[in-house]
């Protein structure tokens, strides 16, 4: 079953730390986004496979958009 990694807070994404095909564990960073000028790492919420990545450094990004999927 797929999990989606949502983004905790409207920002913008700085870093992704994750790519299509990686193996990762929970609590893995996968991203970091800015917001009011402090970063926010967003982490893994289970052990599979990044089956999609749905955004890029300098997306701008909305509470709970779902960033990335994990199989």
């Amino acid at each position: 079953m797929a999990e989606k990694i949502l983004a905790p807070l409207a920002g913008k994404v700085v870093a992704v730390k994750i790519k299509v095909g990686d193996k990762v564990e929970e609590d893995d960073e996968a991203m970091v986004i800015e917001a009011m000028k402090m970063e926010t790492e967003v982490f893994v919420p289970c052990d599979g496979t990044v089956k999609e990545v749905l955004v890029k450094e300098g997306a701008s990004v909305e509470e709970d958009d779902v960033l990335a999927v994990i199989e």
